[in-house]
């Protein structure tokens, strides 16, 4: 059976659909999966031994310029590229309006969330078969739910891997022992105080810990230097792309992350992580595995859901529900991650 899968952002999705493809799999052993994913997450589908071919999709980059993707012949050759052959299925696992041209335009029966598990409704109108899905449950869950729809079969009361290869991540940019937090993420609701960082990583400090902290973006680069400030034992890492953070991520002995997408790709590499919720719920779309542990704030008006905090920044801590999530907290769950991995 070939498959076309389109499921195009974001990372965290993207990563989220990888249990799903690994059932198939192995439900279907002769299942052979094309995906269809944003250029930015390419790296992602060949890290699976069911994938045997990525098509990069440009879109955020071709609506900015749309003529000059048509001139430079890349929006062309992407269509060249998703309708060269016919599937037995082409699967929108996204189910957005973005998403339904793409699934339209391809070759095969096309299937998707019905109306109302979709996230934008409309896009099931292009799909020749919709899949009822329950909206009230993890999104790994959903994918599951949708892949045995979609393909026949009825997902197990197991816990599928994410499935990736890890023969196929370029070498660490570390050696040794480590732990890596991630303290960037791109709401600002989201971020865990500086103080609790660097108090954080005077403890991995105390306990002979060493600490790399990546970046993605010139705001990330100074928090972590202000972090690292006057730690020896912690390191500001060079930039990073994609395979290699997964490479550096799947070498440490444990991670600490803010709801972001990294984050989410520790988990899937098996890494054991533990995951600082303040802002947002973790139930429906939080990390998710045997390894990771998510660590919610309590405050009266967590989860918000606000991309900024309608709190001002004063007193001790902002944002404030992270005043009972403190850096001996998080420290002390870190460790029994650790001691049961």
């Amino acid at each position: 059976m070939k498959l076309l899968l389109v499921k195009t952002s974001s990372l965290g999705d993207v990563l989220h659909a990888l249990p799903a493809l690994t059932e198939a799999r192995a439900r279907l052993p002769a299942l052979e999966c094309h995906w269809v994913v944003e250029e930015s997450y390419a790296a992602i589908p060949a890290w699976h031994p069911a994938v045997t071919r990525v098509i990069p999709l440009a879109l955020r980059r071709w609506r900015r310029a749309p003529l000059a993707a048509f001139r430079s012949r890349q929006l062309p050759d992407f269509l060249r590229q998703l309708r060269a052959q016919r599937y037995d299925c082409v699967l929108d696992a996204q189910g957005l309006l973005k998403t339904a041209p793409v699934t339209l335009l391809a070759r095969g029966p096309r299937v998707g969330f019905d109306r109302r598990s979709a996230r934008e409704g409309l896009a099931a109108f292009v799909y020749d078969r919709a899949v009822p899905v329950d909206r009230h449950q993890h999104a790994v869950q959903r994918l599951r739910a949708l892949f045995g729809g979609a393909l026949g079969y009825r997902p197990g009361p197991d816990q599928p891997a994410y499935g990736i290869d890890r023969t196929r991540l370029p070498a660490s940019v570390a050696d040794g022992d480590y732990l890596v937090f991630l303290h960037g993420s791109t709401w600002p609701s989201k971020l865990w105080p500086d103080a609790h960082w660097r108090a954080l990583i005077e403890i991995a400090g105390r306990a002979g810990r060493r600490v790399l902290l990546p970046w993605g973006d010139a705001v990330e680069r100074a928090r972590a230097e202000r972090l690292a400030g006057g730690h020896a034992h912690a390191r500001v890492l060079a930039p990073l792309r994609l395979p290699e953070l997964a490479a550096t991520l799947a070498g440490a002995q444990g991670v600490i992350g803010v709801d972001s997408g990294p984050t989410h790709l520790a988990t899937a590499l098996g890494v054991p992580t533990l995951a600082l919720y303040g802002a947002t719920d973790p139930q429906l779309t939080g990390t998710w595995g045997a390894r990771q542990r998510r660590a919610q704030a309590v405050y009266p008006c967590a989860p918000c859901l606000r991309r900024v905090c309608r709190f001002a920044a004063e007193g001790a801590v902002h944002p404030p529900c992270y005043g009972q999530l403190g850096p001996d907290a998080v420290w002390a769950q870190l460790g029994q991650l650790l001691e049961a991995a």
